[in-house]
């Protein structure tokens, strides 16, 4: 690793400004960027002061000249360009979902193997407001927890006169997922669920299409169970008329001394509610990237173990698929 770490950007759509911004905050240098759309990446390119600009993955690693690659295309981009950093030595971060389905994840890992550092970008985790209740968990204030309930509502994809469905307009992809909420969206409160209580193993499962139009599903709840008789649900739906476009979250966690809440923007412990400590999320949502990049770099100059690496975010998209499975869906290999 060079002093400052050089880093190449693959993918320049919407979620590309908060790792760009992650990266300069984490005082990486990235040297070069890639997307299909020359235009988008020229743009980013000139926004962030990035030399280099390329249109294909091969032509990016042929140049060479970086220690790591973000990989923040598109979902059936990353095995591709993931094996293709793991053949020139390049280390490894790339957005969730790591594949689009287990078996895709399994092969990656297993060709990637130990060639190269490899950490996925499950964010939800580094959010400061889920981080406040899983320091509080940490510290002690509700015991061991016992039993969990995670909800995300949202009118995103609700219809709107004369306009597209706000989701679509910020994620047009969505029109062509098969699997929507789920997979996209729930998978991040699957993988808080295991991060705040350990491992899951999914009971039951039912989804539904509330939006027209849609392949995939806009409407979840999920039952699952962990060690020594702890239950969670999660539940979820983007089609909920009155609520903001972008969805919110709500956690509760009962404990053996205690419960918290994270409602929005506020966590608070049950009988406390006046010490709640509110959090500003949309002023603070740049912190999930930059910690998640900080953490990256200092797993790569330290040796020490990614909290998101390839193997653990493995057993997020186990848990993520056989909720669909759950819910009678097939899952193609």
């Amino acid at each position: 690793m060079s002093a400052r770490p050089r880093v190449a950007l693959v993918g320049a759509g919407m979620i590309s400004l908060y790792h760009l911004r992650a990266w300069q905050g984490a005082g990486a240098e990235v040297v070069a960027i890639c997307d299909l759309d020359p235009a988008k990446a020229a743009a980013r390119a000139a926004a962030f002061g990035i030399a280099r600009v390329y249109q294909s993955p091969e032509a990016l690693f042929a140049a060479g000249g970086f220690e790591c690659v973000d990989i923040a295309a598109s979902v059936g981009a990353h095995a591709p360009v993931a094996r293709l950093a793991a053949d020139h030595g390049v280390h490894i971060m790339v957005q969730k979902p790591l594949c689009e389905t287990v078996a895709e994840a399994e092969a990656l890992v297993t060709c990637v193997g130990a060639r190269v550092r490899f950490m996925v970008r499950e964010n939800y985790r580094f959010r400061p407001h889920y981080m406040t209740v899983r320091r509080w968990i940490d510290e002690g204030r509700i015991g061991r927890p016992r039993h969990a309930a995670i909800s995300c509502r949202g009118s995103g994809l609700c219809p709107r006169p004369g306009e597209v469905p706000f989701l679509i307009q910020r994620q047009p992809y969505l029109t062509g997922f098969k699997r929507n909420l789920v997979f996209e969206t729930m998978i991040h409160h699957l993988d808080v669920l295991r991060c705040l209580l350990g491992p899951l193993r999914v009971v039951a499962a039912r989804l539904n299409r509330l939006a027209e139009g849609l392949p995939g599903e806009d409407t979840a709840a999920i039952l699952l169970e962990g060690a020594e008789g702890l239950i969670a649900t999660a539940d979820g739906s983007l089609c909920a008329p009155g609520y903001p476009p972008l969805h919110g979250d709500r956690l509760e966690v009962i404990g053996t001394r205690g419960t918290v809440v994270m409602e929005l923007n506020r966590v608070y412990l049950v009988g406390a509610e006046q010490d709640a400590v509110e959090v500003d999320l949309l002023g603070r949502y740049q912190e999930c990237f930059t910690t998640a990049m900080t953490a990256f770099l200092a797993g790569l100059r330290d040796g020490t173990p990614f909290e998101t690496d390839r193997l653990d975010n493995l057993e997020t998209l186990r848990l993520m698929e056989s909720v669909y499975r759950a819910a009678g869906v097939q899952v193609t290999p």
